[in-house]
């Protein structure tokens, strides 16, 4: 599978960008109900997305352009990932622990997209394969591939995991915020069951303030309900990277 290449320059561009025409939350209905719809049983091909590695970043300004980034940007995805990163040499090094990690990753789990971006990887499931509709219980399959994926996670140590729940703008924004909570975490508890540091996981509920397709249309509203997996270097990693402990 071809692998798209964008430069860490011009993926800060892009995220600066991004801060800039963030959508307001929609307004919620009356109904008090969400009626979330069942995906349509298409299956997306999935692929690695790798980016130029930090090393673009000079060594120090990294830091500097991730941290003022990540924080303006706030607990989102794309802020996460900019945040945590080093850049320069140490960012390099990161990266290709990451490079590994990913390809990984990719061979084990088949409902999953995964994508290698900046110094870190994004993962992403439909909601519909893990979940029932409106459930938060996952599903034998989603237990298989969350099982995959902690294998990987206690293999290479040094991550910090992000889990991220997010759904359509169907119903009410309450009811969808406590959704998207449970299936964040209902994900995290049953890494965590399989043997994965709970202190290396954080789970995050989004409503739907952050949708990635059209919530017009039946095929935006079935991509927008989905679960996203961030995984970052932590400082044990960082600091490891930069002593010359990993190459």
């Amino acid at each position: 599978m071809k692998a798209l290449k964008l430069s860490l320059t011009s993926f800060l561009a892009a995220a600066m960008l991004f801060t800039s025409c963030q959508s307001t939350r929609p307004t919620a209905d009356n109904s008090g109900t969400t009626t979330e719809t069942s995906q349509t049983g298409t299956t997306e091909k999935k692929g690695m997305n790798k980016t130029t590695k930090g090393g673009i970043i000079g060594a120090g300004s990294g830091a500097v352009i991730g941290g003022v980034i990540g924080n303006k940007m706030g607990n989102t995805a794309a802020g996460a990932i900019i945040g945590a990163a080093v850049g320069g040499a140490t960012g390099a090094v990161i990266g290709r622990r990451m490079d590994k990690q990913a390809e990984e990753l990719e061979k084990s789990m088949e409902n999953a997209n995964v994508e290698r971006v900046g110094e870190a990887i994004r993962i992403n499931f439909d909601s519909g394969i893990l979940f029932a509709t409106n459930s938060a219980e996952l599903s034998a399959s989603a237990k298989q591939d969350i099982a995959k994926l902690a294998q990987t996670l206690k293999e290479y140590e040094g991550t910090n995991v992000i889990i991220e729940g997010h759904t359509d703008n169907t119903g009410s924004y309450e009811l969808n915020q406590k959704l998207s909570e449970r299936r964040a975490q209902s994900v995290l508890n049953y890494a965590k069951s399989v043997g994965v540091d709970g202190s290396r996981l954080q789970a995050k509920g989004y409503s739907y303030d952050q949708p990635i397709a059209d919530n017009s249309t039946v095929a935006g509203r079935s991509q927008n309900r989905r679960v996203e997996i961030i995984i970052i270097a932590n400082e044990e990693m960082k600091k490891a990277a930069e002593s010359g402990q990993i190459k």
